[in-house]
C-alpha cells in the first residue's frame, strides 16, 4: 500500500457565489455545448462535447479535463514558490529553506546523471547480502523504512470498530501492476501489458548489473513470484466490505499465518511502536506470502527487490531511469511523451512537501471570507440531507433518528487546516535529490508508526490546501474539502451564477461527500465512526434492493472494447454521485435565481444546474488510462459520473424534457431511490 501522502494532487482556489453573482461574459457552459448531441440521449457530450472537441489531449497527459486546467495553472504557481524559496537564503531549517534546497536538488540534472547508482548503493549492497529468509526480511525492513514498498502492506490507521484507537494494520500487497486481475486476464490488452512489464523489469535489473540472459530470467521470475501473490488477493469489489476485511489478531497470531517472516522482528526493524494486536485485513494474503517465502528462490526475491528500489527512485536517478520507467507507464496509460522535468519535480515535492507548499499557497491565494463562504455552502446542503432523511418512505423512524443522529455530528473542515503538521524533524538539504527523497519518504513513514498508541488526532488532514479533491473519512464522521477542489477556470466567484455553483461545487462535491457518509460502505459507520450496525434488518435490506439497482445500471455500461464498469465496485462512488446531484439540486432550489427562473443565455436555471454539475466532469482519457480504471479504480470513467447519475434525477427529467424512446430515459420504477 501506498503511503497517504503519494495519491496528493494540484489545484487552485475556490471562492464560494455571492447570491447576486454576475455571470461571465463568454458563459462557460455556452461555450462547452456540443448542440449537435440531444441531451436527451447523451447530456455529457452534450454538456463538454464542444470542448473536448476542441481541446485534443497533450502528447504528454493520457487524459485531459477540467481538473488538467486547473492543474497546470496551478503548476504554475508552485514553481514560483519554489523558485522564490530557492532564491531566498532562508533560515536553516525554515519551510522555505525545505521547499527551496529539495527543488534546487531535483533541478539539478548534470548532478544526478554524474553520481549514477551511487545514492542508492547501501540499499543495493544490503540486497546483495541477502542469503536467507532473515536476511531477506530485514532488507525489506530497511527499504519500508525509505519507503519501497515491497511484500508486507502495513501502515497506522483507525481500528474501524473503535474510532478512539489507532491500530496497525496489514493488507494485501505484493504486487507492482494496480490489480490482481492484470495477471490473469487473457484480453490482448493485458497480454501486451504483461510483456512490456517484463521488458520493464529486465531494463532495470541489466542497467544495475545483470546480463541480459540473466535479467530476462529473473523478470520472468518475479512476474511468477507476483502472479503465485496475486492469486490470493481478494478481488477489487471484494475488499470493499469492511466486516468482511476486518480480522482482528494478537502479533503471535499473525506470526503463526507467515512463521518465515517473524512479524515482532520486523516491526522491530522498522521502527512500530510495541502493539498487542494488529488488523489483518486479507489473511489468506499471509498465508500465500509464507509459502513464497519458501518456495522462491532467494536470487528471485533479491532481484524483486532491487527492481522495487530503483523503480523507487527512478525520477532522481539519471535519466535513463525515469525514461524506462516512463516507457512502460505510456503502455499502461496512453501519454505519449514523458512531462518536462520541472512539472514531474513539482509533483514529487508536492506529494512530499504538500503541507509547508500549502501554507504558502494559502496566503497568497485563499482568504478568511471565501472559507467563510463556502462553509456556509456545507449548512445548505446539510439541510438538503436532513430534509430528505425526514421524508423517506423505505426507512424506518428509529434508523431515520440515527441518520439525522449521524449527519448532525458530521464535522466539515474547509479550505485548509486549523493546524499545520511540524516538518522539522525532515531532513532537506543539498547533498542529492535521492537522499532528499529518502529522508522526506522516511519521515511519512514514521510519522505513521507513531500515530500507534497515541490519541487519535481528528483534526489531522489527509489531503493538502492546493489539493483538487476531497474526501469523508467513516472514523472520523468527516467531510474535508481543500481550498483547491472548487476553482472554475477563466472565471471569479463573483461571475458564477448560483445554478452552476450548486451544480459545479455543491453536487459534484460538497453532496457527494457528504453522502459518502450514507453509502454502502459509510452507512455502516455510526456517528463516531465506528463500525456497528445501526440500522434494522428490513431497513438495510431496502436500502441493498436499491443498491443492486445501481449495481445493475453501471454494469451495462460498456465503455470501451470488451470492457464495462465494475457496479459492485463502483457502487459507494456511484451512490454518492447520484446523492450529490439531489442534494445540490435540493439546496439549489432554495435560492434566490431558481425562484426567479430568469434564463441566461437561452438555458433556465435548472438547464444551468445540471450543466454545472455536467462542468466538474468535463473529461476526457485515452483508450489505455480507461482500461486501466475500468481494472482497478473504484471511480466510474466521467462519462458515466455524469449519465449515470441522470437517468436517475427526476428534475433533470424535466429540465431537459426526457420522453420515452430517449437513450437516457429509464421507467420511473426502475430509477435508484436512495437518498
Amino acid at each position: 500500500m501506498k503511503n497517504c501522502f503519494l495519491f496528493l494532487s494540484f489545484c487552485l482556489l475556490f471562492v464560494a457565489c455571492r447570491q447576486d453573482a454576475k455571470p461571465v461574459s463568454k458563459d462557460v457552459l455556452v461555450a462547452d455545448l456540443d448542440k449537435s448531441v440531444s441531451p436527451a440521449n447523451d447530456f455529457f457530450n452534450y454538456a463538454n462535447g464542444g470542448w473536448i472537441k476542441a481541446n485534443p489531449i497533450p502528447d504528454e497527459q493520457s487524459s485531459w479535463g477540467i481538473g488538467n486546467l486547473v492543474i497546470e495553472e496551478n503548476l504554475k504557481r508552485l514553481r514560483t514558490i519554489c523558485e522564490e524559496a530557492a532564491k531566498s537564503k532562508a533560515t536553516p531549517g525554515s519551510i522555505q529553506q525545505k521547499i527551496g534546497d529539495f527543488w534546487l536538488e531535483a533541478m539539478d540534472s548534470t548532478k544526478i546523471e554524474g553520481r549514477g547508482l551511487r545514492p542508492i548503493a547501501y540499499y543495493l549492497q544490503q540486497i546483495a547480502s541477502v542469503k536467507d529468509i532473515p536476511t531477506l526480511t530485514a532488507a525489506m525492513a530497511q527499504l519500508e523504512k525509505i519507503g519501497v514498498n515491497t511484500a508486507p502492506g502495513m501502515y497506522v490507521a483507525q481500528d474501524d470498530k473503535n474510532s478512539n484507537m489507532m491500530a496497525l494494520q496489514l493488507v494485501q500487497s505484493g504486487l507492482f501492476l494496480d490489480d490482481r486481475e492484470y495477471y490473469f486476464n487473457q484480453d490482448t490488452t493485458y497480454q501486451n501489458i504483461r510483456a512490456a512489464y517484463h521488458q520493464f523489469i529486465q531494463r532495470f535489473l541489466e542497467l544495475s548489473g545483470n546480463d541480459s540472459t540473466e535479467a530476462n530470467k529473473l523478470a520472468t521470475d518475479i512476474i511468477a513470484l507476483e502472479t503465485s501473490l496475486a492469486e490470493s488477493h481478494r478481488k477489487l469489489e471484494d475488499t470493499r466490505d469492511p466486516y468482511k476485511n476486518y480480522y482482528k489478531m494478537s502479533v503471535g497470531s499473525l506470526d503463526k499465518l507467515t512463521p518465515s517472516f517473524r512479524f515482532v522482528r520486523y516491526f522491530q526493524m522498522v521502527g512500530v511502536p510495541p502493539t498487542d494486536s494488529v488488523i489483518v485485513h486479507q489473511p489468506e494474503y499471509y498465508k500465500a506470502l509464507e509459502t513464497e517465502l519458501k518456495n522462491t528462490p532467494i536470487d528471485v526475491w533479491k532481484a524483486y527487490l532491487r527492481f522495487r528500489l530503483i523503480d523507487e527512485y527512478s525520477q532522481a536517478l539519471p535519466e535513463v531511469y525515469g525514461q524506462a520507467a516512463f516507457d512502460f507507464s505510456k503502455v499502461l496509460y496512453g501519454a505519449k511523451v514523458r512531462k518536462p522535468r520541472w512539472k514531474r519535480v513539482i509533483a514529487t515535492e508536492n506529494n512530499l512537501l504538500g503541507e509547508p507548499l500549502g501554507q504558502l499557497y494559502v496566503k497568497k491565494f485563499f482568504t478568511e471570507k471565501a472559507k467563510q463562504r463556502y462553509s456556509s455552502m456545507v449548512e445548505d446542503i446539510r439541510a438538503a440531507l436532513k430534509s430528505r432523511i425526514q421524508h423517506l418512505t423505505w426507512m424506518s423512524d428509529s434508523t431515520k433518528q440515527k441518520a439525522l443522529v449521524k449527519l448532525a455530528a458530521m464535522k466539515k473542515k474547509v479550505g485548509y487546516p486549523e493546524k499545520w503538521k511540524d516538518f522539522s524533524a525532515m531532513q532537506i538539504g543539498r547533498e542529492s535529490y535521492v537522499q532528499n527523497l529518502m529522508n522526506a519518504n522516511a519521515w511519512w513513514v514514521q510519522y505513521n508508526f507513531n500515530k500507534l498508541g497515541k490519541p487519535v488526532d481528528r483534526d489531522e488532514w489527509e489531503m493538502t490546501p492546493q489539493t483538487y479533491n476531497a474526501y469523508y473519512n467513516p472514523s472520523n464522521n468527516e467531510i474535508v474539502l481543500p481550498a483547491g477542489m472548487f476553482t472554475v477556470p477563466g472565471a471569479t466567484d463573483e461571475q458564477i451564477d448560483d445554478a452552476v455553483a450548486y451544480g459545479y461545487a455543491g453536487a459534484s462535491t460538497i453532496g457527494h461527500e457528504i453522502t459518502h457518509g450514507f453509502d454502502d460502505q459509510g452507512r455502516l459507520y455510526d456517528k463516531d465512526g465506528n463500525l456497528t450496525d445501526w440500522w434494522t434488518k428490513e431497513d438495510a435490506q431496502r436500502f441493498e434492493a436499491q443498491a443492486d439497482k445501481m449495481v445493475n445500471q453501471f454494469n451495462s455500461f460498456q465503455v470501451i472494447d470488451t470492457f464495462k464498469i465494475n457496479g459492485k465496485a463502483t457502487l459507494g462512488e456511484n451512490i454518492a454521485d447520484l446523492g450529490g446531484v439531489l442534494l445540490g439540486w435540493d439546496a439549489f432550489t432554495k435560492t434566490k435565481q431558481y425562484k426567479e427562473n430568469k434564463m441566461i443565455d437561452s438555458l433556465t436555471p435548472a438547464q444551468r444546474f445540471f450543466l454545472g454539475y455536467a462542468l466538474g466532469w468535463m473529461h476526457q482519457s485515452r483508450p489505455e488510462a480507461l482500461r486501466a480504471q475500468l481494472m482497478s479504480d473504484v471511480h466510474s470513467p466521467a462519462m458515466y459520473r455524469v449519465n449515470g447519475p441522470m437517468q436517475n434525477v427526476d428534475a433533470f427529467y424535466q429540465a431537459f424534457h426526457l420522453q420515452p424512446g430517449n437513450k437516457m430515459y429509464v421507467p420511473d420504477s426502475a430509477r435508484v431511490r436512495i437518498w
